[in-house]
């Protein structure tokens, strides 16, 4: 878990960040593109999701995917990669809250966030007796599964919590941990390297193997930086720092320097898409296709089509890439005919509002003396 120090600092910096109106603004607008994206490029990919390219294009033509098809029985159905990312952010603000009590230790309320996820999966729907649900958790759209990593299923399956020594299925070496780590990086006012060990951290509850425990801190630094107002090749650089003094690093540094490569090798196609690992489920590989989708793409439409069109999980990688490009451009820059379509959008909208809220004014919420009840009721210390 990570050290004392680590998390004091972390609260050093959150305590003493100053927002004026306008960087209030921009941090909103970069949380909701960043969490509208992720869903939207979820939704288009799971159209895809068990096909391969050559099913895809016969299903709809030689371009293949280019708008939202029906999944689950509607268009613009999200999959388990939104849920969780979901409760990744219910965690995050909890911890904030909780920090008033003197607790303070991030991953372990975000593991509480998964557990609650978990509820959803075998549960009918909300069970009003429990007062740690909070508002999401009382969401009846969310109790519906779609296609949930196995891993994340038996990781979180109990109360014990893995660490990097001893994580959980430590051969789990595929790309589920991934899109739930993507609000980490929404943490603007920490330090990368803070931002890295909570993703890697969190990871170990699920995913054990270390190409994915550490693909997940990559792409979490890789959000942080383009969250902050950087381009993409500098986030990307930042990620790459990070990892340099983790063992078994190499995988996941090499897939960064593949995806950057890549933009100066030709025209962009789904085969170059490929190339890069999004036809593996891995997780070096679908975070090289993503960084490199959103390198590439002339605008997040573009970049959302190139990210979905391979044989391998699509929703993934639309995910991911939906995230990077939604945080560089704000929620603006989303098609709005997508959005239009995208199951919760009101629930995802909600939780973007309640965290940039809550990171930018949330002293003004709750406090060791003086809470607002409303939003305790919203997001329990329990």
């Amino acid at each position: 878990m990570a050290t004392t120090a680590a998390t004091g600092r972390a609260t050093a910096v959150t305590a003493a960040a100053v927002w004026g109106r306008a960087e209030q603004q921009d941090f909103r607008s970069r949380v909701r593109g960043c969490l509208l994206g992720a869903a939207v490029g979820d939704a288009l990919g799971a159209g895809a999701h068990g096909l391969t390219l050559d099913a895809v294009r016969e299903a709809h033509g030689e371009d293949g995917l280019t708008e939202p098809v029906p999944a689950f029985g509607r268009r613009g159905a999200v999959t388990a990669a939104t849920q969780m990312a979901l409760f990744t952010v219910d965690g995050l603000i909890r911890a904030q809250v909780r920090r008033d009590l003197g607790v303070w230790h991030p991953p372990t309320d975000i593991h509480r966030a998964h557990r609650r996820w978990i509820t959803t999966q075998h549960d009918w729907g909300p069970d009003e007796r429990r007062p740690d649900l909070g508002w999401l958790g009382r969401e009846e759209w969310l109790y519906a599964r779609r296609n949930p990593p196995r891993a994340c299923l038996t990781g979180l399956g109990d109360e014990h919590l893995g660490t990097l020594d001893r994580p959980k299925n430590p051969q789990a070496a595929d790309s589920g941990t991934l899109p739930r780590s993507a609000p980490f990086g929404l943490l603007v006012g920490w330090e990368p390297e803070l931002v890295c060990q909570l993703a890697v951290e969190c990871a170990a509850q699920t995913h054990g193997a270390p190409g994915a425990m550490l693909a997940a801190g990559a792409f979490a630094v890789v959000l942080h930086g383009v969250a902050r107002g950087g381009p993409v090749e500098a986030a990307v650089d930042g990620a790459r720092r990070q990892l340099l003094a983790r063992p078994g690093h190499e995988p996941v540094v090499a897939a960064l320097e593949r995806a950057l490569g890549a933009v100066r090798e030709g025209v962009p196609d789904p085969e170059r898409v490929a190339a890069l690992g999004a036809d593996e489920d891995r997780a070096e590989g679908q975070l090289a296709a993503a960084v490199y989708c959103a390198l590439v793409g002339e605008d997040v439409r573009h970049g959302l089509r190139l990210a979905v069109n391979h044989d391998g999980p699509s929703a993934v990688t639309g995910a991911l890439t939906g995230a990077l490009l939604g945080a560089l451009h704000g929620e603006t820059a989303l098609p709005p005919a997508w959005l239009a379509e995208l199951e919760g959008r009101a629930t995802v909208l909600e939780l973007a509002d309640d965290f940039a809220m809550e990171m930018t004014q949330g002293a003004a919420l709750h406090g060791p003396g003086a809470s607002s009840p409303g939003w305790l009721a919203r997001y329990p210390r329990a």
